[in-house]
């Protein structure tokens, strides 16, 4: 089976800890990723489940958290029967303020030559839709409350 892998970043103007707060509040995956919405764990071995599609059409990507590092890091094992592979997003400070995120994929292709084929025109599409919802999520970030804010 082939690999491909994909990613994307965007730039937020607010601190990696806020970014990764609002990143992984999973219930809110729908106000920055279209089509998607998912619901999980926030540790090691939790485990996670994101419905993308439009109402009934499409399909559960179910995941294992494999790396949880707050503020700087989360990756998951896709392992569903239509996404396999692995998926990270890595947030870093950046100088003079705000910070960066990026997100990349590394999915199993099925059907063989043919999903190579499918990915010459899947991926460029995949591509697009993560950077906008890296975008939607800087700017979702930028209206949250501070993480380390005390109520």
């Amino acid at each position: 089976m082939s690999q491909a892998a994909v990613h994307a970043e965007s730039r937020a103007d607010v601190s990696a800890d806020t970014l990764f707060a609002v990143l992984t509040d999973w219930p809110r995956h729908a106000e920055w990723m279209p089509f998607t919405r998912a619901e999980g764990g926030h540790e090691v071995g939790g485990r996670l489940e994101a419905w993308t599609g439009i109402g009934p059409v499409g399909f559960l990507d179910t995941m294992v958290i494999t790396d949880w590092r707050p503020g700087r890091r989360v990756a998951v094992r896709h392992t569903g029967k239509i996404v396999r592979g692995e998926a990270w997003f890595k947030i870093t400070e950046e100088p003079g303020g705000g910070s960066r995120i990026v997100w990349a994929e590394r999915v199993d292709l099925p059907f063989g030559p043919l999903g190579r084929v499918g990915w010459l025109v899947a991926g460029p599409v995949v591509r697009a839709f993560m950077g906008l919802g890296l975008r939607r999520l800087a700017r979702l970030a930028a209206t949250a409350p501070s993480p380390l804010a005390v109520p």
